[in-house]
């Protein structure tokens, strides 16, 4: 006899409210999927509905496709053990299953203006832009757009122009000027262009600021002139206040009054590093007769001020742009139009109002579909939310989504506040707990999954431990409240399921270093990863077995909050690693496509065979994986016959054995040149990969089968490029280039269920998703920001966001509320990733004690053991003995371990009941 669940209750509900409006908070690896299907066979085979009726909206493509292939085998089950008319019924729903509505939010939209265009005022034939075609199509747009500025520049262009060149934090983007800046600007109010209320722009004298702040600069500039000693730490660091001080001068005695670019050289001095946390220096005092007392309060002062300019003028700044920018959205909305194109957007504010403001068409959506299911509604956006709860409605002529009652039995919810990770694309913890709470009152059955079949029971108890004094419900945060997860599979005795693996040297020159963490990490993740695939003879459980089998590669994955820090690759190292270890990797959505080897190679071959007197392209092709011809090689060309010239090969050179590689690689060179406007640019590609025999090659290198699919991508890439209009193997070159140059394109997609390696990816990406072990990496990325990036008043249909770098005066009065909702959204992140383990989930730690800050910070109370049994671990049941008591390899001045560092060894903990924790103990093992 089964036992009986412990959410029970709540799945029979499931199973059998079939006339109620139920919504169900699923936590991580409650078989949510698996309920939904059963409530739709069971709403079929009841013949509450026929299958064209459901409508069923997920989250991604991948989710649907799974979501529809695991109904039809549910119907495929039922009916052999079913008869009479529940037989005849189930027989129909499988065959006419395709007719079912099973997309993605996007996908439903589309097809309802598809099947309604005139009445949505779209075009019949409209086509949906991709997010790479749409930035493309608005670049276009804003092009055009910017041009026409130029000639005579409103005031936020003009200022904005003047402004300093700003690469913000990613060097992988374009050379980012000030047009650049602006252009981005743009780009991101018109991804929230449907809140179309001004920012406020309060009084701002920039001309009456600057004039005092010239004043002050002039008096500090003479004050600090003269120091003692020119040495002097205070006087060097405030070197840029004195060099502005000259440049001002300098204009005003041509009689040039320059506000503009004054402006941005406050600013600049405002965010100049030395400047801003300049040092104080030493002694009483500074110089003849001037205190160091003086000048620190003088310094004080001029800082404070430019602060306050810099936030003052950015925010006039941004108000002033975001009036200014429309007419540039208002350019690409016309190019859309002009090339029946919609944005995903756009499908969604089209297929909004096509609801909301027509009735018969609203009413005739509401007869068909009888029966909707939402999955994943935590992280549905104020836009999707009105369409479903519209369509849902008991009441017709209801328009206003807040305070419209479903019909019973017509709307069935599945979310986890807890895994809400969505914010930067609109979504809005907040709105999901609203509606919650007005269906509740309207009738709705609230019902909670506790029962994980995901995780072993210590990973769930120590998600428990960590989670619930964090997940409060508070309002202001609006962070979710804690459902403990209930454990449902087995452990296994003899391993670990929570691994804190130690950063082996976290300390620089005195102090724990992020720097020394992010240099030793990788390599201390690479080293644990051969020995669990190669040495520890451990044992995982697989989604669709269940017997437990060998730990392999694929078993494993690295999650990380971010794939980009501050323009370098998080995950190269960590790939280095592996490699070096001879561990299949595979890198799921990186945005360091172009960087790879293999995509700069055939970039240059690419270039190469279209521009073929461009001799650094064809030097790098020839010296390239695509060729791998020889320095020495190389050289003796060089030296015999000069060029590298495909178009020109010397006839010796033809009869020469020595040069045989080359003049081969040449003619090939040649002969693609000749035909690349004769074929389409994907046939040109794989020819050349045909003719050097690349798919050998890249397969048989580490990371092979990654390798392959980037450069089989870029054929792909070649086909979208014709599919979308383009007629030049030249125009895809350049588009390849511009691309390289924005890091567009992500790492090619191979992942599959059975595809070998090791799993990169972020924790976004593997939202959904799950894994037998877990190493979750880049331990010193913060929490969360701290500066907010949006605030909503969608009362007033405003939305404040920091465009450019530019932040309004309406997100910086809210700053404190965003800036604690983001911290609390990150919160939720971590327990995305650390939930998505079955069997081992491993935490980089510091063996000192935590570090603090970082992404991992949530985790720390359940991960580190209570000071007193930090140095007396018990033995590590599946582990070899650990030579050292030391879970630091070095420290500043060697010091040895301390009474509050923790041992190498195995640690249990009680549960934390205070908390609401499971009784279940958990354990940790300091490796």
């Amino acid at each position: 006899m089964k036992a009986r669940l412990a959410d029970q209750e709540a799945r029979d509900v499931i199973s059998n409210a079939l006339d109620e409006t139920v919504v169900v908070e699923a936590a991580a690896g409650t078989g949510k999927t698996t309920e939904l299907v059963k409530r739709i066979l069971r709403i079929l085979s009841t013949g509450r509905a026929e299958v064209r009726a459901i409508v069923a909206v997920t989250f991604t493509e991948k989710a649907a496709g799974e979501l529809k292939l695991r109904l039809r085998e549910a119907l495929e089950r039922e009916r052999t053990g079913a008869d009479g008319e529940v037989k005849q019924r189930l027989d129909i729903a499988l065959a006419r299953l395709e007719e079912a509505h099973v997309s993605t939010i996007h996908g439903f939209c589309a097809e309802l203006l598809r099947e309604r265009p005139v009445e949505a005022h779209v075009d019949p034939l409209f086509t949906v832009l991709t997010e790479g075609q749409a930035e493309r199509l608005f670049d276009e747009a804003f092009s055009g757009w910017i041009q026409a500025q130029l000639a005579d520049p409103p005031e936020g262009i003009r200022r904005a122009l003047r402004r300093s060149v700003w690469s913000g934090y990613n060097r992988t983007s374009r050379a980012d000027g000030p047009i650049d800046r602006v252009r981005r600007a743009a780009w991101e109010l018109a991804q929230w262009r449907d809140f179309q209320a001004p920012w406020t722009r309060g009084p701002f004298d920039r001309d009456g600021d600057i004039d005092r702040l010239i004043v002050e600069l002039h008096d500090f500039a003479a004050l600090t002139a003269k120091p003692s000693y020119a040495k002097d730490n205070l006087f060097l660091d405030t070197a840029a206040a004195r060099h502005l001080n000259q440049e001002i001068a300098l204009h005003q005695s041509f009689g040039h009054e320059d506000y503009d670019g004054w402006e941005a050289r406050f600013v600049d001095l405002s965010r100049d590093r030395n400047f801003s946390k300049a040092r104080h220096g030493r002694g009483p005092g500074y110089g003849a007769g001037v205190t160091r007392d003086a000048v620190l309060a003088a310094f004080e002062s001029l800082r404070s001020h430019l602060d306050q300019f810099r936030m003052a003028a950015d925010a006039d700044l941004a108000a002033s742009l975001q009036q200014e920018l429309r007419t540039a959205i208002v350019r690409y909305e016309d190019l859309k139009r002009r090339a029946g194109a919609l944005d995903f957007l756009d499908l969604l504010l089209e297929a909004r109002n096509l609801v909301r403001n027509n009735a018969a068409v609203r009413q005739g959506f509401q007869r068909r579909f009888t029966h909707m299911f939402v999955d994943e509604f935590q992280d549905t956006d104020p836009l999707q939310a009105e369409l479903l709860l519209l369509l849902a409605s008991a009441d017709p002529a209801a328009t206003d989504w807040r305070t419209v009652a479903p019909a019973p039995g017509r709307l069935f919810i599945v979310g986890d506040p807890k895994q809400s990770i969505y914010r930067f694309r609109r979504a809005d913890v907040g709105i999901y707990r609203e509606v919650c709470e007005r269906l509740e009152k309207s009738g709705a059955r609230i019902v909670k999954l506790t029962t994980s079949f995901r995780s072993a029971p210590e990973i769930q108890a120590c998600v428990n431990a960590a989670f619930a004094p964090v997940m409060t419900g508070d309002t202001f945060t609006l962070q979710a409240s804690y459902v403990p997860l209930s454990p449902f599979r087995q452990g296994h005795p003899r391993q670990p399921a929570v691994v804190a693996l130690p950063v082996p040297k976290p300390y620089g020159m005195r102090n724990i270093s992020a720097v020394a963490i992010e240099s030793s990490l990788p390599d201390a993740v690479g080293a644990y990863v051969d020995w669990l695939v190669n040495d520890s003879r451990w044992k995982v459980t697989e989604r669709t077995g269940d017997k437990p089998v060998p730990l392999q590669a694929q078993h494993i994955c690295i999650l990380f909050r971010r794939f980009i820090s501050f323009g370098d690759d998080v995950t190269m190292p960590y790939a280095h690693a592996l490699e070096a270890r001879g561990v299949k990797h595979v890198l799921v959505g990186g945005k360091t496509f172009h960087e790879r080897e293999e995509v700069e190679s055939l970039r240059a071959a690419l270039a190469a065979i279209e521009w073929p007197d461009d001799e650094l392209s064809v030097f790098a092709t020839l010296r390239g994986p695509l060729f791998a011809i020889g320095d020495e090689e190389l050289l003796d060309w060089r030296q015999r016959y000069g060029r590298f010239l495909p178009t020109f090969v010397p006839q010796d050179a033809r009869e020469n054995a020595a040069v045989r590689p080359i003049v081969d690689a040449l003619g090939i060179l040649k002969s693609l040149h000749r035909e690349r406007n004769r074929l389409p640019a994907a046939d040109t590609i794989h020819k050349l990969l045909h003719v050097t025999r690349a798919h050998v090659g890249l397969v048989l290198r580490p990371a092979g089968e990654q390798a392959l699919a980037n450069v089989l991508h870029v054929a792909e890439l070649a086909r979208q490029y014709e599919a979308n209009g383009g007629i030049s193997f030249r125009g895809f070159v350049d588009e390849l280039r511009i691309a390289a140059e924005t890091a567009q394109a992500a790492e090619a997609p191979i992942l599959e269920e059975g595809s070998d390696g090791v799993r990169m990816m972020t924790v976004h990406k593997a939202k959904g998703l799950e894994f037998p072990v877990v190493i979750l990496a880049d331990v010193t990325c913060r929490l969360s920001r701290t500066d907010a990036g949006r605030w909503i008043d969608g009362a007033n249909n405003r939305c404040a966001l920091k465009i450019g770098g530019w932040a309004p005066i309406d997100l910086l009065l809210h700053d404190a509320e965003e800036s604690a909702r983001d911290k609390a959204e990150s919160e939720r992140l971590t327990y995305v990733a650390a939930t998505r383990a079955r069997d081992l989930l491993v935490v980089p730690t510091i063996g000192d004690g935590p570090y603090e800050g970082g992404w991992l910070d949530p985790l720390t109370s359940a991960i580190y053991p209570p000071d007193a049994q930090r140095r007396s671990p018990q033995h590590a049941e599946g582990c070899p003995p650990f030579r050292s008591k030391d879970s630091v390899l070095n420290r500043p001045g060697m010091d040895p371990a301390r009474q509050t560092t923790v041992a190498p060894g195995s640690f249990v903990f009680a549960p934390r009941t205070e908390h609401s924790a499971p009784s279940t103990e958990h354990s940790a093992l300091i490796t």
